[in-house]
């Protein structure tokens, strides 16, 4: 089925790269074709799909290279949102490419030119040609901060002799959580339980000119944000707003920054003052939302708000990853629909870390609450234990490559 796909991908990947979901200059990684050079010496190859589970890579990859500051590292996703993320946030020295789609042609150019010591693939996007192709070449691989909910199961269920020979295939395999370990086992796979890599994700990158502009805007007023919000996010943060005692600043910052048009219109249409971000206005003494419908900033926000509300967790979408406001002591409100980081937020919330709403009442109560102030405090204490496991972890990985250099 795989070699089917081969020579529909340049038609299909065009037609993304005419949609704006693939980056012009770099779109041919998709067919294996690398834009940089491979550097000399060991290289460890790591795969997280999209823009979190990038992100969550990012204080592994400090702690591998603090170890060994000649190790090479090559980091490749899937989308355009996580390859500019990374370059807005920073690599710590690694290389990044996009995955190859998992069809024979790709996969063989890509493995050829990397050719990497050790691979390792994070959370949940696993691709069994390339596992299994990666494998062929004496490659040993492993499998971290694993997760997996129950649609993801019950799919790969379907297929139990596909799973089982993939999985079969690393060396290791650690899992976030009782429930992913379970899974992985019931499909053939051998998993240890070790906890989240998110928690010790490095803060993302600051933009000191433009916050002191905005801090400057802001004249001391009390700010929260809405991040990387959805539709069902928004509305329930407006509506909060507008029933607020002394609601201060709402900051929207959508997931997707095509999006703040659309927003704009939505919260002029409520009767609020409102300004965008991407027309380079500054909020006012009279704005009351600021739509903050850019890329890269999340970092400068988190650092200008008090407290976040989390986006996606209205929806199906089940969640954002929180630990980004938590690294840089934002306290932490959010919904009740968190699938896909189920773990985090249930630390969280039994930590007294963060707090579920379920309504725009609820929201608004929450946003004045003493209990709201204390969660940064709480939530630093769960961020130093993610950087002791990242550290094991670090430690774990060098030893395995050490094994795999001494026997090539």
């Amino acid at each position: 089925m795989t070699r089917l796909l081969c020579p529909l991908a340049p038609t299909l990947l065009r037609h993304r790269l005419k949609k704006g979901k693939e980056l012009p200059e770099r779109w041919q990684e998709k067919l294996g074709k690398a834009s940089v050079q491979r550097p000399d010496g060991p290289l460890i190859w790591m795969h997280a799909v999209g823009l979190g589970e990038a992100l969550a890579l990012r204080a592994l990859i400090v702690a591998l290279k603090s170890a060994r500051p000649d190790l090479n590292i090559l980091v490749t996703s899937g989308t355009r949102g996580s390859a500019e993320a990374l370059a807005a946030n920073g690599l710590s020295g690694a290389l990044h490419q996009f995955l190859p789609i998992d069809c024979p042609r790709a996969r063989r150019r890509f493995l050829d030119h990397w050719s990497p010591d050790l691979a390792v693939w994070s959370e949940q996007d696993i691709w069994p040609g390339l596992v299994h192709a990666t494998a062929k070449r004496g490659i040993p691989q492993m499998w971290i901060n694993a997760r997996m909910n129950a649609d993801a199961f019950t799919r790969r269920a379907r297929m139990p002799r596909l799973y089982r020979a993939t999985y079969g295939c690393f060396a290791r395999i650690w899992a976030q959580d009782e429930q992913t370990a379970g899974f992985i086992t019931d499909l053939g796979g051998v998993a240890t339980i070790e906890g989240s890599l998110k928690p010790a994700a490095a803060p993302l990158a600051d933009q000191p000119d433009e916050r002191a502009l905005l801090v400057a805007s802001l004249m001391g007023r009390r700010i929260w944000l809405a991040a990387s919000t959805h539709p069902q996010d928004e509305a329930i943060a407006l509506d909060a707003y507008r029933n607020a005692d002394a609601p201060g600043l709402l900051i929207v910052a959508p997931r997707y920054a095509h999006r703040g048009a659309e927003i704009e219109t939505t919260v002029r249409a409520m009767g609020l003052q409102t300004r965008r971000r991407s027309n380079d206005e500054l909020p006012d003494a009279d704005t009351e939302v600021y739509v903050a419908d850019t890329t890269g900033e999340m970092g400068l926000l988190y650092r200008l708000a008090e407290t976040a509300l989390i986006g996606g967790t209205f929806s199906d979408i089940q969640g954002h990853n929180p630990w980004e406001a938590a690294a840089l002591g934002c306290a932490i409100l959010h919904g009740p629909q968190t699938a896909n980081f189920r773990t985090d937020y249930e630390a969280l919330d039994v930590a007294n870390a963060a707090t579920q709403v379920t309504s725009a009442a609820e929201l608004a109560r929450a946003l004045t609450a003493p209990a709201t102030a204390r969660q940064p405090a709480r939530a630093k204490a769960l961020v130093q234990e993610g950087r002791e496991l990242v550290e094991l972890l670090a430690k774990q990985l060098l030893s395995d490559l050490d094994t795999a250099l001494g026997s090539a």
